[in-house]
């Protein structure tokens, strides 16, 4: 199928994990009530569940019992890696794909077995999915006239002569300059998609979803074929339509920038599941298990094996006043934000101490990247530091990192989060 029949399609032209490891941030959905537009009238939006969905390609499993649910007017994005199966849920939301298994259900309704034309969705996609021969005006007028124009009415020159024809056009064309005046895109009415650059381009298929006035916008890697510069000012142009529209918004991205950014809440997918489902600052700051943890940061999190004692836990060469009684004897990961490393004077409990292998200036940050002994538990440690408090480190000196307990993140053999149990009194105090 290609991609203006998807558009179609659409209406646009007319692993196993224990029970509970799944975090969703249902108090910030619950926050959310019916979006009204400027003008004071309701919005035509609606919440969307989806429940126990499987899908399978020749035997390979790609959804596995996904579970979740939109509230009404929220901006929720999918974020994961390529082949973990958020474009798939994406297409079976729409109606482009059949689940084996599992209901979707949007403002209450199933919708099943509606085809996608009848679901209220418009669709966003990478491609843009824009007629070349057509201009700017037809492309976002397009939808209206498949929904509003019978096929004798659509013909180009007999079309025009039929009764209520050219009043309906004239409705069509006032409702494609207003959208196009919202987008600013009004001076490119007149031009082929070929004559834009790929910033216009995603603004008139913005415009050919947006003017459907949709229950649901469901948005495919809208920004991956953009320069880094125009990502960023379409994500507050994406931002900023919900805001005014404020309808349902589901955007896939692999990209983590755009999720946190954009997003009320967050779904971070991986081999076909919902691993955490939660608001950017939780899933960054309070991950459910490793590989979210990892998906999440830039830097990414440092992973450092470590072995869990009754009292204390042993990583890359030092010790930490961290206990975890439930992992004592055995062997699992602590994490460690980037940010949550500073400079220390001196070795210590908790104390890095390691040769500087690189050092990137970033502004006013500095990425540190600290090689520590190679004694079976070395490895290279990465810390953001504030390049004016540390001015005078030099390519192969010797560092000292200190990390404060509590940003200190205790994952399981397996990879599930862990609980540290809380420290006694007078640790705390030497932390203080």
């Amino acid at each position: 199928m290609t991609s203006g029949n998807l558009g179609l399609a659409l209406g646009q032209t007319n692993t196993d994990r224990p029970k509970g490891s799944v975090k969703q941030g249902s108090r910030y959905a619950q926050n959310y009530s019916l979006a009204r537009r400027r003008d004071g009238s309701a919005g035509m939006t609606a919440g969307l569940t989806f429940n126990g969905i499987n899908k399978s390609f020749g035997g390979a499993h790609v959804l596995r019992q996904v579970s979740l649910d939109v509230a009404s007017g929220e901006f929720l994005s999918l974020l994961g890696p390529s082949g973990c199966g958020k474009s798939t849920l994406l297409r079976i939301i729409a109606g482009l794909e059949r689940q084996d298994a599992g209901t979707v259900a949007i403002g209450g309704r199933r919708v099943d077995d509606l085809r996608p034309k009848q679901r209220d969705i418009a669709m966003v996609f990478q491609s843009y999915a824009l007629y070349p021969h057509m201009s700017v005006a037809d492309n976002i007028a397009l939808p209206l006239r498949m929904r509003r124009l019978s096929g004798m009415q659509r013909l180009p020159l007999v079309g025009g002569l039929l009764p209520g024809s050219r009043t309906t056009q004239a409705g069509i064309a006032k409702e494609v300059t207003r959208t196009a005046r919202a987008l600013g895109i009004e001076s490119l009415l007149a031009r082929k998609p070929g004559q834009l650059s790929g910033g216009q381009r995603q603004r008139v298929a913005v415009g050919r979803a947006m003017v459907r006035n949709p229950a649901i916008f469901l948005m495919d890697e809208p920004l991956s074929n953009l320069d880094a510069k125009l990502r960023v000012q379409m994500r507050a142009e994406i931002k900023e339509l919900h805001r005014r529209l404020g309808v349902t918004f589901i955007y896939v991205t692999h990209d983590q920038t755009e999720a946190m950014t954009m997003s009320d809440r967050v779904a971070v997918m991986a081999e076909g599941e919902i691993l955490q489902v939660d608001a950017p600052q939780v899933i960054y700051a309070d991950p459910a298990n490793r590989k979210v943890a990892e998906f999440v940061g830039s830097p990414k999190i440092n992973m450092l094996p470590a072995r869990f004692g009754a009292d204390l836990t042993h990583a890359a060469g030092t010790t930490f006043d961290v206990r975890a009684r439930e992992l004592a004897g055995t062997a699992g990961t602590l994490g460690i934000r980037p940010e949550a490393l500073h400079l220390a004077e001196a070795p210590g409990t908790g104390i890095f101490t390691g040769r500087v292998r690189l050092l990137e200036h970033m502004g006013s940050d500095l990425f540190v990247h600290l090689d520590l002994p190679h004694d079976g538990e070395g490895g290279t440690l990465i810390a953001r530091l504030l390049a004016e408090r540390a001015p005078q480190i030099a390519f192969g000196q010797t560092l000292h990192l200190g990390v404060r307990t509590g940003r200190i993140l205790v994952f399981a053999a397996d990879g599930r989060r862990v609980q540290p149990d809380p420290a006694p009194a007078a640790v705390l105090r030497s932390y203080a």
